[in-house]
């Protein structure tokens, strides 16, 4: 079914756009009027004409790159949990494409939508027509849709995929959150140092050279490093911010990365934390792809890509070859030392109890629990520590200046 882009304005007369299929312009037409939308332009896209390449993930970044708007997990999110409550209501796979299309206001994402419902309606499976468009729908997106079109509980799977991706969500919003705080006090602390330096010393420095006498030590110091930084403000800068582009550079390469994870999970404070967040990860989605049905070799080779720790997902590839040779999956996480014995320990009880899944379930909500904790404890210590860091270095600044003109006043009263 070919894909339109529209423009038009609505009952109120405020302009309106976006994408929908339809079997033509007029039939495009009837349905928008029928939503009080009245149509001024419409052309079929180059994705949807006949003539046109066949739709793949390309072709979805390049209409999202128009829009310069991309496809949010708490959209994709929204749209999941629709279509499993339109799927529990014995709605067609077709119609349940066609009513979330339309509900979403992300244009990119209504083309895709769009492009799945029009695969779908060609005889193309809803996993098969997803998996054209990996930058929206994941790896482990499309083969828990596989599983729940093999095992005929596509409404159940999407629900599932549904708590799976606001649970991820959550928890992504904590740790940011977290971070908030410290970096607006670093940007507004390293902001006022700079001021002072660049504008309010300079003056003081013109008043000290007028009043004559040797100046203290840390007077001096201030005043070196305010003339260097009036001199070599660019190189500074400039310095400071390659400095950044190169360390995030370095931390994605192929070799830099394996040495930053296995760093991050020794550092101080932060260290146990990641390990915490990566292994809620790997038991939440490992739990979510088995009891969907996806076999559990297949779901440790996704669960891999999730962890976000190439440490971590050696571990988890190692031990996916020992359960692929037929070995429990509690033996290898165990002998790799990076999981916590309390989840090895779950994990091998659940393989011998037969509820894995259930297991798994359980392990990740313990750790989400413990993840919050830990979260709390580092806000409330790192509130008090930025406050004196910055607090500190204003009061070195401040006795630098205050010194000379106090040496300066018992003078005159000589």
């Amino acid at each position: 079914m070919p894909v339109y882009e529209y423009k038009g304005v609505n009952k109120s007369g405020k302009p309106v756009k976006g994408v929908m299929d339809s079997d033509s312009p007029r039939t495009l037409k009837e349905k928008l009027r029928s939503q009080g939308i009245f149509l001024s332009d419409v052309k079929e896209t180059s994705e949807g004409k006949k003539g046109g390449p066949k739709t793949t993930s390309a072709n979805s970044r390049s209409f999202g790159g128009r829009f310069a708007r991309r496809v949010k997990v708490m959209e994709l999110s929204e749209v999941t949990r629709q279509m499993a409550t339109l799927l529990r209501a014995s709605i067609p796979v077709v119609d349940c494409l066609a009513a979330v299309s339309r509900q979403t206001e992300n244009p990119r994402f209504q083309l895709v939508l769009g492009e799945v419902r029009r695969a779908v309606t060609e005889g193309k499976s809803l996993a098969g027509a997803m998996a054209e468009h990996p930058d929206v729908f994941t790896n482990l997106y499309v083969n828990m849709v596989r599983a729940g079109e093999s095992s005929g509980t596509l409404d159940l799977i999407f629900a599932r995929l549904a708590d799976f991706t606001e649970s991820q969500t959550r928890l992504r919003g904590r740790l940011v959150g977290t971070m908030i705080y410290p970096i607006i006090m670093l940007v507004v602390g390293f902001g006022i140092i700079t001021l002072l330096m660049l504008f309010v010393v300079p003056k003081l420095t013109e008043m000290f050279a007028e009043m004559g006498g040797e100046l203290p030590a840390i007077t001096r110091g201030l005043i070196a490093v305010s003339e260097f930084l009036q001199n070599w403000w660019h190189v500074t800068f400039g310095s400071v911010f390659l400095s950044i582009w190169w360390f995030n550079r370095y931390r994605k390469s192929e070799n830099g990365r394996p040495r930053w994870d296995r760093f991050a999970l020794r550092a101080p404070l932060f260290g146990n934390l990641i390990r915490m967040v990566a292994v809620t990860r790997f038991a939440r989605t490992l739990g979510t792809l088995l009891s969907s049905g996806v076999p559990i070799v297949t779901a440790m080779e996704i669960v891999k890509h999730v962890v976000g720790n190439m440490v971590l997902a050696e571990a988890v590839e190692e031990s996916r070859q020992a359960v692929q040779e037929g070995n429990s999956l509690a033996k290898p996480l165990e002998q790799c030392g990076h999981f916590p014995p309390m989840m090895v320990h779950m994990i091998a009880v659940g393989e011998q109890s037969g509820n894995l899944e259930e297991m798994l379930d359980n392990v990740a909500s313990a750790y989400e629990v413990q993840v919050d904790t830990k979260i709390n404890t580092l806000t409330a210590l790192l509130e008090p520590v930025m406050i004196l860091s910055m607090g500190l270095i204003v009061a070195l600044i401040v006795f630098a200046v205050l010194t000379p003109m106090l040496q300066m006043n018992e003078l005159l009263k000589g």
